[in-house]
């Protein structure tokens, strides 16, 4: 156990942690690593990007021969 906890903590790191989940409770093993996902995902505070009216113009028309 002491190994175990020893390797875990020397490669966990903030930018890749690991996660110690059940694994004899499965419903709980999946709604807690579902939760692991969408807590990731929610960090990277995605956005659609920022566009001009010039370049809405050209997109349009790039449409418009699509």
């Amino acid at each position: 156990m002491e190994a175990y906890e020893a390797c875990l903590n020397a490669t966990s790191t903030h930018h890749a942690p690991w996660h110690v989940v059940p694994a004899d409770d499965k419903e709980n093993t999946r709604l807690i690593v579902s939760q692991i996902v969408l807590d990731a995902l929610n960090a990277l505070k995605m956005a659609y990007p920022k566009t001009t009216a010039k370049r809405r113009r050209e997109l349009k028309s790039i449409r418009k021969r699509l």
